[in-house]
């Protein structure tokens, strides 16, 4: 592109920019969260610049919502649970909170805590959106990963874990008397990795040397039930989850939940569901927010992930992560609130043409549904192109664009960062038109996520980068979401599951399908409770690690491609 025509172009960007066929109000959400992730500093001393937000605890206060965020030297704000803006407080750790804990105290005062040293004070305020926090004069000591709980009867309880050894611990707190802690200490549970397969360290469940991490606890009480969540086994793992143990009262006794883990994402675009929190909605439904490992410049590189979350009529709490990274109805859509769109990806292993080489970075790599890999230009200076053919007439419902921070020196919190660029489609690659126009926007998007306010047809997407606010351009993936008129894939055939001595470890395999992107694996406790699953692109066996040994399971599978989602298989007894 000439300099020239790029001028040009940004002045055709900016008399269209409200023209776009972006839709204001989106009644969708992918995941990772679209929002303005800190830059990272407690890896500064090693020139490690990366962005991150993990931890995630989110709370209800006053009809709106608050999440607190490791490291992120200061806070988020919604109304809807979809759209977030950071608020910077004008009291906050110098150093951002770890592994944050938050608690509303009747709607009167929001509770929080999380000192990166481990000891700690409870900080208070009645209003979040300026920030004034005060302290509590007590020092709440050797805490990590704190969870804040103040029950229906005022009695407030701290709980805390973060160690391959030792287990989840709580203690009572006198709220009235400065939050001081009573001096026994309980144990309530700990792993149990020769039952839990899912609790076993490294990438799935394979580490069998090191044992697993159990961390961050979070109470939720529903019906009078007492659910205590914790994470397991390591927060740079695909299989980074949550489960969770019931108990009648704060302290116990807690008793293993037979579905387990809760919220568990180990396949996919971008893998991981753990250290979450749960928060109750206005609307009375319940979410999970969570911890994806990305995990490219340093292990503590993440992004943070929402999924619903459910009670069943036999009070077992689960959530649905299938098709867990394509998009969802998003909270404030009612009825639908959390429910799979229907859209599939459209853009997979795709052809991909570029304005320039990079070396090892492949165009490839923006469409191989690995977050981990990215394509790289060797220019940032406006003008630059990427150029997707779908290699098929598609109904095109939203894009995703995740970019990449590739070596970018950048450390802590930063104003007026921003994401700009064009969006189109065309049917046969000479006419285009506009999808979304974000040549003025002032927002920082580093998972941008649209969604179109009509669907719009198209063979050809084309991204047109105008500005970003980090050094180079580079972007993992461009993920484009619709669907196809053709067939959906047929039921998978010789669909297998043998589990293993070792109970467990199954191994679950099945006739490919020719018609077919991947599939999702799905799993359970009971016929009608197959509330896990595993998407799996391009292969056609895995092995699973994260079965509970005197359990007993059911397994199905499903395949899917642009068009759509085949019938499942019969359901699979595994005793």
């Amino acid at each position: 592109m000439t300099k020239k025509r790029f001028v040009f172009l940004c002045l055709m960007l900016s008399i269209g920019f409200f023209t776009s066929a972006q839709s204001t109000k989106m009644n969708s959400y992918c995941n990772p969260i679209n929002i303005d992730y800190t830059y990272m500093i407690y890896n500064s001393k090693n020139d490690l610049s990366y962005r991150s937000g993990a931890d995630p605890a989110v709370v209800e206060f006053r009809g709106e919502y608050y999440m607190f965020v490791t490291r992120s030297l200061g806070y988020w704000h919604s109304t809807d649970l979809q759209n977030w803006n950071f608020i910077e407080p004008e009291k906050w750790y110098f150093q951002g909170s770890n592994a944050p804990a938050a608690h509303n105290y009747k709607d009167s005062v929001l509770y929080v805590t999380g000192d990166p040293s481990g000891q700690m004070s409870v900080l208070y305020t009645d209003n979040p959106k300026k920030g004034d926090w005060k302290i509590i004069p007590a020092i709440l000591t050797n805490l990590q990963d704190p969870g804040l709980y103040i029950d229906d009867d005022d009695q407030a309880y701290v709980f805390w874990g973060s160690s391959n050894k030792f287990p989840i611990r709580g203690k009572k707190l006198e709220k009235n008397r400065r939050f001081i802690a009573e001096k026994n200490t309980t144990e309530l549970f700990n792993l149990d990795e020769e039952k839990h397969g899912w609790e076993r360290f490294g990438e799935n469940h394979s580490d069998t040397v090191l044992g697993g991490y159990i961390e961050g606890p979070w109470l939720t009480k529903y019906d009078d039930i007492y659910y205590m969540l914790y994470a397991a086994p390591g927060t740079q793992w695909n299989v980074y989850a949550d489960g969770v143990y019931t108990a009648k009262d704060p302290m116990g006794p807690y008793t293993y939940q037979k579905h387990n883990p809760v919220v568990y994402k180990p396949g996919g675009f971008m893998n991981g569901a753990g250290h979450g929190s749960v928060v109750k909605t206005t609307g009375g439904d319940y979410w999970h927010f969570g911890s994806m490992a990305l995990s490219v410049t340093e292990i503590w590189e993440r992004r943070i992930c929402m999924h619903p979350l459910f009670f069943d009529e036999d009070g077992i709490m689960h959530s649905n992560t299938r098709f867990g990274d394509y998009p969802h109805f998003a909270p404030h859509a009612k009825e639908k609130a959390g429910e799979f769109c229907g859209w599939m990806l459209l853009s997979y292993n795709k052809p991909v043409n570029v304005s320039s080489l990079t070396g090892k970075y492949s165009p490839a790599n923006m469409v191989d549904e690995n977050v981990k890999t990215f394509w790289l230009s060797d220019t940032n200076e406006g003008g630059e192109w990427i150029k997707i053919d779908l290699e098929d007439i598609y109904d095109i419902q939203s894009v995703q664009i995740n970019f990449h921070d590739h070596q970018s020196g950048m450390y802590g919190r930063y104003k007026d960062l921003r994401h700009r660029y064009l969006l189109e489609s065309s049917v046969d690659g000479i006419n285009w038109e506009t999808l979304a126009d974000k040549s003025n926007s002032f927002k920082d998007t580093p998972n941008d996520y649209i969604e179109l306010d009509r669907v719009k047809k198209g063979r050809y997407i084309r991204y047109t980068n105008v500005e970003v606010p980090t050094p180079s351009l580079a972007i993992s993936d461009i993920r484009v979401f619709g669907n196809g008129s053709g067939k959906a894939p047929s039921t998978v055939k010789n669909f297998k599951v043998e589990r293993k001595k070792d109970r467990r470890d199954a191994m679950i395999s099945w006739k490919k399908n020719s018609d077919c992107q991947g599939y999702n694996i799905l799993w359970g406790i009971a016929p009608d409770k197959l509330y896990s699953s595993w998407m799996i692109y391009g292969d056609n066996q895995l092995g699973i690690k994260s079965l509970t040994v005197d359990q007993e399971y059911y397994f199905c599978i499903e395949s899917f491609n642009e068009n759509g989602i085949s019938k499942r298989t019969p359901v699979i007894k595994v005793d």
